[in-house]
């Protein structure tokens, strides 16, 4: 953890759906929190040799994809692809939600075996931070078998995540059900599957399976990689509780639509944002850039908004104080612009028009990752980093 000052700051998004954008110019970070908020007279940075003058730019927080599939370390079999993390950190993420480790080669089908996989991957990740991404792992995957006290084993052994129910072998939604009631009831989110298939021993689950079970999160209710129905999508958030998750390995027209549709209904608070990477797709890098900009472009949101949704949303999910740019928040911040070239003025413009925002350097606990993106455009502004 360390001490930095972003200063000369164009505009703060704030990563709260309720109040998007954030006063000031100026962000003080000390010991990897934020302590200030506000005009550059108001601030202060005594001490701080770190200073990101921003020229001008914006400052959003570190974007969470809510829908990965690690295994272990920075390496993913499914695609034999190393440092996709560090790639997607290059995107602004600095934290990432495991959605279930399916791609392990072998993996334990039975109930000692996917338990010990979920407290491996999860104590592996706990030690291990690829290029500082906070990386949620141990999203156990259900299996015929297991019983209420597996469930006490997981979460002593800080399992906070159940995996995409209908990537593994459970298909049953009424045994679905019991055993997502043990896991809610130690604190653990539960995320379901939704629409086709994905990968080999996947299935179809549609708005009656997600009702029965009633997860925390129905995942990418715009396809992984085939859509649900939109009424399918209306029926989940009339008759259950759980947040609906948007991701880039999906259908377009329809994230679109539902984007519109959760607006609609004053329920964008709702709505969560992930690549659901690896996949057969690939790696997607820059994926929550890419989801930010089709929600604002396509789903006519606010793009201050639609950052909040990769952001402060995810963030609320899973009892994260982070997400969020305000004083006591872990300090995750990314710098962005309008990308070069682009025909918007600055980075919320760009996500309107559909652009991919530049990233200009990101911060991860006060420590500076990186200060130009190898995978993103270059910004307009010229952002000049001291210390």
């Amino acid at each position: 953890m360390s001490d930095v000052v972003i200063r000369g700051v164009g505009s703060i998004v704030s990563g709260d759906l309720e109040s998007p954008m954030a006063e000031g110019d100026t962000i003080v970070v000390r010991q990897g929190m934020i302590t200030e908020v506000g005009r550059s007279a108001d601030c202060n940075a005594d001490g701080i040799d770190t200073i990101i003058d921003a020229g001008g730019a914006t400052v959003i927080p570190g974007l969470h994809d809510n829908h990965i599939h690690p295994v272990v370390g920075d390496f993913t079999p499914r695609q034999r692809t190393f440092d996709f993390i560090d790639s997607c950190m290059h995107g602004g993420v600095s934290t990432m939600m495991s959605a279930g480790e399916p791609h392990v080669p072998g993996r334990p089908t039975d109930p000692a075996g996917v338990k010990a996989l979920a407290i491996l991957a999860h104590k592996s990740f706990a030690k291990l931070r690829p290029s500082g991404v906070k990386v949620h792992a141990g999203a156990v995957l259900l299996e015929e078998g297991l019983v209420e006290a597996d469930f006490d084993d997981l979460a002593a052994a800080g399992c906070r995540l159940v995996g995409e129910i209908g990537i593994s072998g459970l298909k049953d939604p009424a045994e679905a059900a019991r055993m997502t009631r043990w896991a809610q009831a130690r604190n653990m989110k539960v995320m379901v599957h939704t629409g086709g298939a994905s990968i080999p021993g996947s299935g179809v689950i549609d708005a009656d399976f997600v009702g029965e079970v009633k997860p925390d999160v129905a995942g990418h209710v715009n396809g992984g990689p085939t859509s649900l129905p939109l009424a399918d999508v209306v029926r989940i958030l009339d008759e259950t509780d759980a947040n609906i998750e948007l991701v880039h390995n999906g259908n377009i027209v329809t994230l679109g639509q539902i984007a519109r549709i959760a607006d609609e209904r004053n329920e964008l608070h709702r709505v969560v944002i992930g690549t659901d990477c690896p996949a057969g797709s690939g790696v997607q890098p820059l994926g929550i850039l890419r989801v930010m900009s089709y929600v604002a472009a396509f789903g006519g949101i606010d793009p201050a908004r639609a950052v909040a949704l990769a952001t402060g949303n995810t963030a609320s999910v899973h009892g994260l104080n982070r997400g969020v740019i305000r004083a006591g928040a872990e300090a995750d911040l990314a710098v962005v612009d309008t990308p070069m070239g682009s025909q918007a003025g600055d980075a919320l413009g760009a996500l309107a028009i559909g652009d991919t925002m530049a990233v200009a350097a990101l911060v991860i606990d006060g420590v500076v990752r990186f200060t130009k993106s190898r995978n993103t455009p270059p910004p307009t502004r010229t952002i000049t980093f001291t210390g």
